[in-house]
């Protein structure tokens, strides 16, 4: 956490420094996790998330982006098509805090300053350090209980579609896979002292938790006209 809170800053830093279109916003959508429980869809949006953006706009096809999210996730065997699901009749509920820098592609220019209205398709991807809390199932019980917090990294792959609202505003929505480096979302695996454990595992633990954001961004852009240079 250290680590990505310097190079946060850092990265800012340059930014405040020489940076001239800015764009800060807000994110709120849906979130769901793929798991060893409940649904297996890769996009069922079930809980909330919300947050903020931010991002310098380096030229007409990039930005420098940043983020700070908060989501609820769950999962709940009885919802699942699996019928070795229903039958287990496990369920979680665990909640996310992510904090995300990198780089947005644009597949076309983006200039919001040619007098007229544009739009978009684009890539998001980066690095991500969320925290969330560590779950485990108590022995010869169904209950999936939290006992400490934890926090890791992920790899965020996300597609959307922005388009400007005048000069000031951009609109986007957005898909968001998160590939995180921990099978413990939904307390299947458990961490925090409790890996070697017997009986506490299930499921694959072989394959670790993902989790998808889909929503809308909406960013209000400032600082001076820019004048895009090679970088």
């Amino acid at each position: 956490m250290k680590y990505f809170a310097t190079v946060f800053i850092v990265v800012i830093s340059v930014f405040s420094i020489k940076a001239q279109t800015y764009e800060v916003g807000g994110f709120i959508g849906g979130a769901n996790y793929i798991g060893d429980i409940g649904k297996t869809n890769y996009i069922s949006p079930s809980d909330v998330v919300v947050g903020g953006v931010f991002k310098w706009n380096r030229s007409a096809r990039h930005s420098f982006r940043a983020s700070a999210l908060i989501a609820g996730i769950s999962g709940d065997d009885a919802k699942s098509s699996e019928s070795r699901r229903q039958e287990r009749g496990y369920q979680f509920k665990n909640t996310i805090t992510e904090f995300s820098l990198g780089v947005e592609y644009t597949f076309w220019d983006f200039n919001m300053y040619r007098g007229q209205p544009v739009s978009t398709p684009y890539l998001y991807t980066g690095l991500t350090y969320f925290t969330y809390k560590a779950l485990f199932k108590r022995s010869g019980s169904d209950l999936i209980v939290d006992y400490d917090q934890a926090g890791t990294l992920a790899i965020p792959m996300v597609v959307g579609y922005k388009t400007t609202l005048g000069t000031k505003l951009v609109l986007g929505f957005e898909i968001g896979a998160r590939y995180t480096f921990t099978d413990d979302l939904d307390g299947s695996n458990p961490v925090k002292g409790l890996e070697n454990e017997p009986g506490l595992k299930f499921g694959n633990t072989n394959s670790d938790d993902w989790y998808v954001f889909t929503g809308l961004t909406l960013t209000f852009t400032f600082g001076r006209k820019p004048c895009y240079c090679n970088f």
